[in-house]
């Protein structure tokens, strides 16, 4: 357990901890201008990204030093920047900033005001060697030393490295005891579990339908197979997306338009594919329409919840890493159960 006097400063606010050595670019200048913006202001000793405001100073997007040293000289910044920033409050925390960096995985963070102006940046080298002089300044006062300490090694480490120095989910599950594995593995396999039963008792009440068509039966396992796979894909990609992005309204109605949309192109090419399958093994026109058709209606429901329950997990501050795979897929599974025998018992 970490010495309470190596974490007091978590409760520090993030501002007393940030830096004030970084370079603001205005929107509308070219990358000409905002290289010879950064010749004249200089640069901070840690140079990850670069911050774009606008006219009135508010942060507007932001600028990798990659992307702005292999961009033509004329083209503007607005024009190459990335425009959702994920930023830091002034207000919040260290440990609430540890959130961030653990949960983004960036390398810095602007610290923005009230009025979302830039009032300074953390990056994740000086947050981790802040950490460090901390502890080894509670270790040296613990044995009683009174000899100066040694400036502590900046700990720039790749990968996931970085973050489990900085915050500590990755390290409460990594090398952990089986019986800690399991308790922190098994709530999550409970929900597959309910949706077992839930699939189970609702095939029951389908009973009757399922024993009138056969074939009914027969591709049951393709069914849920194409919209577990699918739900897997909306739930990855989306996972992905939201380590660079904030899960507001807007983020989410745009993605699920994208989605959606995917949703209808694979429900058809699938839908389509099982249907002929159907119609040239079997010769049943009528069933070759039920299962397509539910195919592609179930998979729209297979991508809305690929995509709302990991934003949702997101939203709560729950690891969508973890928790989404088994909660999305008993949706899933459920939904698409109750579209394809409805679609049969109806038409069938």
């Amino acid at each position: 357990m970490p010495d309470p006097a190596a974490t007091e400063h978590f409760h520090d606010p993030i501002l007393a901890h940030a830096r004030q050595d970084f370079s603001l670019l205005e929107s509308n200048s070219t990358v000409a201008g905002a290289l010879e913006t950064i010749r004249r202001l200089g640069v901070g000793e840690r140079l990850v990204y670069f911050y774009v405001v606008d006219e009135a100073g508010r942060l507007v997007g932001v600028l990798p030093t990659r992307r702005l040293l292999i961009s033509p000289l004329d083209k503007p910044l607005h024009e190459i920047m990335v425009r959702r920033v994920v930023a830091i409050p002034a207000s919040v925390t260290v440990l609430e900033a540890c959130e961030l960096f653990v949960l983004h995985k960036f390398l810095a963070f602007p610290v923005v005001d009230a009025e979302r102006r830039v009032v300074g940046v953390v990056d994740v080298n000086l947050f981790t060697q802040e950490l460090l002089e901390e502890e080894d300044e509670a270790a040296a006062a613990a044995d009683g030393a009174t000899a100066p300490l040694p400036a502590p090694t900046p700990l720039f480490l790749p990968g996931d490295e970085i973050f489990e120095a900085l915050g500590f989910r990755i390290a409460q599950v990594r090398g952990a005891s089986p019986w800690r594995a399991f308790r922190a593995r098994f709530p999550w396999l409970l929900a597959t579990v309910a949706s077992g039963t839930a699939c189970a008792l609702l095939s029951g009440v389908f009973e009757t339908t399922l024993a009138g068509s056969l074939v009914i039966a027969f591709f049951l396992t393709m069914v849920l197979g194409l919209n577990e796979s699918v739900s897997i894909q909306s739930m990855t990609v989306t996972i992905q997306a939201l380590r660079a992005a904030t899960p507001d309204r807007r983020w989410f109605l745009g993605s699920l338009r994208r989605e959606l949309v995917t949703a209808a192109l694979l429900g058809l090419g699938c839908g389509l594919t099982v249907a002929a399958v159907v119609w040239l093994w079997r010769g049943d026109r009528r069933a070759a329409g039920v299962i397509g058709g539910s195919i592609a209606l179930s998979l729209l429901t297979a991508c809305f919840f690929g995509l709302s329950i990991p934003s949702l997990l997101h939203r709560l501050r729950l690891d969508p890493k973890i928790a989404a795979g088994p909660i999305t897929l008993a949706f899933t599974d459920l939904f698409a159960l109750l579209f394809y025998f409805s679609a049969a018992r109806w038409l069938l």
